[in-house]
């Protein structure tokens, strides 16, 4: 019950970050290789108002999101956008845009190391252990997860019931199709691609309570980040969520009855399974 309870409380932490993974992707057709520098930034941010300022963590997210939602747009505006205009089909998007955001993720890393140190970070906020089920967990982790579940609840909600998330879907599904019937396809991708970076900050300002961060670790972060997204499905809300729960509680039980060395190796071996068996994502119906 423990690695379960601990497991579902990691995975829904790890659906957070890779939820805005997957709206870079899917809808702007971005793949983020900085994504994982955005979430050490947010954590960076959580821990400097914490530290310096004693400002809530939860609290600092209303000012963490929107900055980084800015952040992303004008990233997406003057630096992807250049990449989007001359790209002659979606393939030559993604390959110029790993190329662009996989030295991005270097530039980041330099940033964050020259303005906050190369040294590991945390605090201690909420670190009382809360008895559930017979056992203990961090109130952080547990406060983490229930954020994560009402930001990933509201967001799928707005994606699927509201105007400018039916925009949104249609150009993940067909951008050209979706230009015909009005749908404005570059101020949506920009507008994915911002909210994608503000959720991805948001869910390192939250994880940021409980784990210790450093400037370099964003690859990490990543590439989980990749690997729930390909286990889950490009683009499936769904899917993304019931592979993080699921890469959340095998990291546990490998951190708990192996060695928490493993838990990398494990997350590896799911992406490798997924690949050879399920290709098309966990719901994803194979090509004929």
């Amino acid at each position: 019950m423990f690695i379960l309870i601990t497991g579902l409380l990691l995975g829904g932490t790890y659906a957070l970050i890779a939820l805005g993974l997957n709206l870079q992707y899917g809808v702007a057709r971005i793949m983020n290789l900085a994504n994982g520098e955005m979430l050490v930034a947010g954590g960076f941010a959580a821990f400097w108002l914490y530290t310096a300022g004693q400002v809530n963590p939860v609290a600092a997210l209303i000012v963490i999101a929107p900055v980084a939602f800015v952040a992303n747009w004008l990233i997406y505006r003057f630096m992807l956008q250049p990449l989007v205009k001359r790209a002659k089909s979606r393939g030559a998007l993604e390959v110029d845009s790993i190329l662009a955001t996989f030295g991005m993720s270097f530039a980041f890393v330099g940033i964050m190391t020259w303005a906050f140190g190369g040294g590991y970070f945390n605090y201690a906020f909420l670190a009382q252990p809360l008895e559930m089920f017979g056992s203990s967990y961090a109130q952080n982790r547990v406060v983490a997860f229930v954020l994560a579940v009402v930001i990933g609840g509201a967001l799928w909600l707005w994606l699927t019931y509201s105007r400018v998330g039916l925009n949104l879907r249609a150009v993940a599904v067909n951008p050209a199709s979706a230009s015909l019937v009005g749908v404005d396809v570059r101020r949506a991708s920009a507008l994915a691609f911002a909210l994608g970076g503000a959720v991805t900050a948001t869910g390192g300002a939250l994880v940021s309570m409980f784990f210790t961060l450093d400037a370099s670790v964003g690859v990490l972060f990543t590439m989980k980040a990749l690997i729930i997204i390909i286990m889950g499905g490009v683009g499936d809300i769904r899917g993304t969520i019931v592979a993080a729960v699921i890469l959340g509680i095998a990291e546990t039980a490998v951190a708990r009855l192996m060695d928490p060395g493993l838990t990398l190796a494990a997350a590896y071996l799911l992406f490798l399974l997924v690949l050879l068996f399920k290709p098309a994502g966990l719901f994803g119906k194979a090509r004929g």
